[in-house]
């Protein structure tokens, strides 16, 4: 029971939204919104661990700002609002530091998945985790809704409230938990990796129907023909026609797949039918957003005054705790 919980989640402005973001924290972020005190931040310091470019930032902060909208958030039921309004996480994630073991940062598989791919080695990139860790810790977060891939991080967060408690009194800061939706925890690509825009799989949840469809007509597939039965398992259809289709609609592609005589190109359109139509009223909901200009800046604003007043409140009872007042 999550009722009178507070609840915590951020996504990174860093380019256009896709099917695993939607389902792996924005889905999970929006069904919560209901189940207690709902905080969520759009986390542009985070995003500049691995980029520089400041057009690109604010428009990408504003289109993710836009597409959450759409999707669902309500800022009458959440907090809505920009990491960088509230700068008081830059001193929590610092008082954070100073209690953070090097060892601890060194063993999160992030920095060396990002470094591998080519991203810049920085002290930020490093540190990752302890930022995030104050984005959690600086609302006293109890419920946590992370992507499987972010677990790890969450679990340093654990670990450094934990310590910080231990040094500086039991209370200080406050344990959050994770809540992981195993059957959408990762989400897959076009290409049957995980959907990520490092390896450019991705499926956009917003765009012009014809491109978006085409995308998925160039799913890779076996050479299987018509008439002979098709492998289930593993398929990246099957994968992500379940999301967006109904059990039913979902059984007779399976059966479809094991009886024969259905081609993959059929099958790929049912899954394009199903996608465009899923995401039908989000569309229309953004183009409302789009209609009013103002209303974004807005939200944002009023979810600045909101997180900062309790951002606050936490960061003067850690300030005490620590000798800082």
């Amino acid at each position: 029971m999550l009722c009178g919980m507070r609840i915590l989640t951020g996504l990174q402005p860093s380019g256009k939204l896709h099917v695993g973001n939607f389902f792996g924290a924005m889905e999970p972020a929006v069904r919560l919104q209901d189940s207690g005190e709902a905080f969520y931040f759009i986390a542009d310091y985070h995003a500049m661990t691995s980029s520089h470019d400041p057009v690109a930032l604010r428009d990408h902060v504003r289109e993710l700002a836009i597409d959450f909208l759409a999707c669902g958030l309500d800022p009458a039921r959440a907090v809505f609002f920009r990491q960088s309004a509230v700068p008081e996480v830059n001193e929590l994630a610092w008082l954070l530091s100073t209690v953070c073991p090097m060892s601890l940062l060194a063993k999160c598989h992030s920095y060396k998945d990002k470094t591998a791919q080519g991203i810049a080695a920085n002290h930020a990139l490093f540190s990752y985790p302890v930022l995030m860790a104050a984005d959690i810790l600086l609302y006293d977060s109890n419920q946590v809704p992370v992507g499987k891939d972010q677990k790890q991080h969450l679990e340093v967060t654990r670990d450094l409230a934990v310590k910080f408690n231990e040094v500086y009194g039991e209370g200080t800061v406050v344990l959050p938990e994770p809540i992981i939706r195993e059957d959408t925890a990762i989400v897959l690509g076009l290409d049957g990796r995980k959907m990520s825009k490092s390896y450019q799989n991705t499926l956009p949840i917003f765009g012009e129907e014809k491109p978006l469809k085409k995308l998925i007509m160039k799913i890779p597939t076996d050479s299987t023909p018509v008439e002979e039965p098709k492998v289930t398992e593993g398929s990246t259809i099957l994968a992500l026609y379940k999301l967006f289709a109904s059990e039913a609609d979902y059984a007779v592609m399976v059966a479809d797949h094991e009886r024969g005589g259905v081609g993959y190109g059929d099958f790929k359109k049912r899954l394009a039918d199903a996608y465009w139509d899923f995401f039908g009223p989000m569309r229309e909901r953004r183009s409302e957003i789009l209609a009013d200009p103002g209303y974004v800046d807005q939200v944002l604003a009023a979810g600045a005054l909101r997180a900062r007043e309790e951002a606050n409140k936490v960061l003067q009872r850690v300030r005490q705790a620590v000798g800082l007042a």
